[in-house]
């Protein structure tokens, strides 16, 4: 869905699997937008350390976002790897935390966050 709203508005995007793909050079593009899950109690995914761990540095704008499950911790282990890694690249925009699978209303919101983000970038650029 993220990129759909990117694509649409006239943005370039390549897509990267954590885990999967070979590294990036995060340097090439004005934002990166890192997906994850919340792992073990409110844990960030191995894979996605190891992301972190092959970019190198820490780029200037990275937008965070993430699915969770309240039934494993409640709210406070919630979409937990979202906020660590906001925090951890003092991102400008609050982590997008998402119950599972976005879905009606969630979809709309989902798309609001990335517009939020995408007027942010347009305006530094």
């Amino acid at each position: 869905m993220a990129e759909e709203c990117l694509l649409k508005d006239g943005m370039a995007v390549d897509m990267h699997r954590i885990g999967i793909d070979p590294p990036v050079d995060a340097s090439r593009y004005d934002c990166v937008f890192i997906g994850t899950f919340t792992w073990d109690r409110g844990s960030t995914p191995d894979e996605v350390k190891d992301f972190v761990l092959e970019v190198g540095y820490k780029p200037e704008r990275v937008a965070v976002f993430g699915t969770g499950d309240t039934q494993f911790g409640g709210d406070e282990l919630f979409c937990r790897a979202v906020d660590k890694l906001a925090v951890f690249y003092g991102s400008s925009w609050p982590g997008l935390k998402i119950e599972q699978s976005p879905r009606g209303s969630q979809e709309q919101f989902v798309k609001n966050w990335i517009e939020g983000v995408l007027h942010d970038v347009k305006s530094l650029a």
